[in-house]
């Protein structure tokens, strides 16, 4: 298949925030941030064709997203008006991870759009340009077309690749949705923490005593759902939230380990087991056309 096929797949790689460490709030709003983003083996699928016309058309997508509003959509239109380029590309997105729920689905397949038409319509505008159109559209954007794990500051942007330890995850849905924005706007967030240095950590160390997700407490007051879920996933691995929520996780030295927890996950959840990677999948598959 040719690289301007409509048929080729193209991945869009999940994240987990292995912690998330909210260390103040600049008079623009804006939060800034400590993390490290683990990237997985669990993806989002787009299939994306350049179209001599300048229409950028959704095909197939989720009902539950407005075309207009969808993030692959938003990518492409802006890196049309960023570059004045007068092709356009038809877009089907087969969804594989939910939304909403902290695995940062949606900026992973902006992510993938961006880098995948920069090839297509032979922009070369390279990754550091990239990067920063992704943050337009949202703080994990950056780190999917970088395409590594990666230690993140500022408000996630500011990424440093990181090596980390080969790890599979259990991750639970609880089948709740949590606003992002909700949860950065509550007063009761604490948004104080100090600031470590990537230096402080060891391989391990990101999951390990002194780091934590400064969401997870105030998620765990608000929806008692995500609540459970970490109580029952700490049964068997310390337990963590990824992002703002919905999605908890826990970490395990081998997939047969965490397929025996995902098996005992109760019937009202969903959960699925995801290998943790060093490099997006989209990196290898953008390599393989040169």
């Amino acid at each position: 298949m040719s690289a301007g096929s409509g048929g080729v797949v193209w991945p869009a790689p999940a994240k987990i925030n292995l912690f998330l460490h909210v260390t103040a709030r600049g008079a623009d709003g804006y939060h800034s941030l400590q993390t490290v983003f683990q990237l997985l083996d669990w993806c989002d699928e787009l299939q994306i064709e350049p179209t001599p016309e300048p229409d950028i058309v959704r095909s197939a997508g989720p009902s539950a997203i407005v075309a207009e509003q969808d993030l692959c959509v938003r990518a492409a239109r802006l890196l049309q008006q960023e570059t004045g380029c007068r092709l356009g590309a038809r877009i089907a997105l087969r969804k594989r991870i939910p939304t909403g729920g902290g695995l940062g689905g949606g900026s992973s397949d902006a992510a993938t759009v961006l880098c995948v038409l920069d090839r297509l319509w032979r922009l070369d505008l390279g990754v550091e340009r990239l990067a920063a159109l992704g943050l337009q559209l949202g703080a994990d954007v950056p780190v999917f077309v970088r395409g590594e794990s990666a230690w993140g500051e500022g408000r996630g942007e500011r990424l440093t690749p990181i090596e980390l330890p080969e790890r599979w995850f259990v991750i639970i849905h609880p089948g709740v949705s949590v606003s992002t924005a909700e949860v950065f706007q509550a007063p009761e967030l604490t948004r104080n923490s100090p600031v470590i240095t990537i230096r402080d950590l060891s391989p391990g160390a990101a999951l390990g005593v002194g780091t934590r997700n400064d969401c997870e407490a105030l998620v765990r007051a608000r929806v008692p759902e995500v609540a459970a879920a970490l109580d029952w996933l700490a049964a068997y691995a310390p337990s963590r939230m990824t992002g703002t929520g919905a999605c908890v996780f826990a970490a395990f030295d081998s997939a047969a380990a965490a397929e025996r927890v995902a098996a005992r996950v109760p019937d009202r959840w969903t959960s699925r087991v995801a290998k943790g990677l060093q490099r997006s999948p989209l990196q290898r598959s953008l390599a393989a056309i040169g």
